[in-house]
């Protein structure tokens, strides 16, 4: 009996680690530097489904330097949305040259779809503000490893 109620109180013990760690935010993700003019961005990047499902939820904070740099292995056009994410962000919606193709403001904690206007391969999340206050628009173009020719 004994060795049953630990075997239980472990199950326990890693069925609630389990559940806290899907309720956290990501931690670990691949780092790349990216380029936006004279700015530069550290973006984590989120390539796997399970990555990019998981997105920025959870998180309280972001400097403002970083972001996330959604990968997908295919143009196609995204579409993303806020649930379990407390942060104000936008989201560039990127063409395989670096290019955006469009920015969309997300409120925290909705369900509402922000799409991109054309088949993009990435998408790269900044806090809210962050294109606005250095001057990026759709039509800029960002620089960096995944924007390089092939």
């Amino acid at each position: 009996m004994k060795h049953i109620s630990i075997g239980l109180l472990g199950l326990a013990v890693t069925l609630g680690n389990l559940s806290y760690a899907q309720n956290a935010p990501q931690i670990d993700l691949q780092r790349i530097k990216l380029s936006a003019g004279m700015h530069l961005i550290d973006t984590q990047v989120a390539a796997t489904p399970e990555q990019r499902s998981t997105g920025l939820m959870f998180r309280r904070d972001m400097p403002q330097s970083e972001g996330m740099l959604f990968v997908f292995e295919q143009a196609s056009q995204q579409c993303f949305w806020m649930k379990n994410t407390v942060l104000p962000l936008t989201a560039a919606f990127v063409a395989d040259d670096g290019t955006i193709v469009n920015l969309a403001n997300m409120k925290p904690q909705t369900t509402d779809s922000h799409c991109s206007t054309q088949p993009v391969r990435y998408v790269l999340e900044m806090n809210q503000g962050w294109f606005g206050k250095k001057g990026i628009k759709a039509g800029f173009k960002l620089g960096g490893k995944p924007f390089e020719a092939k």
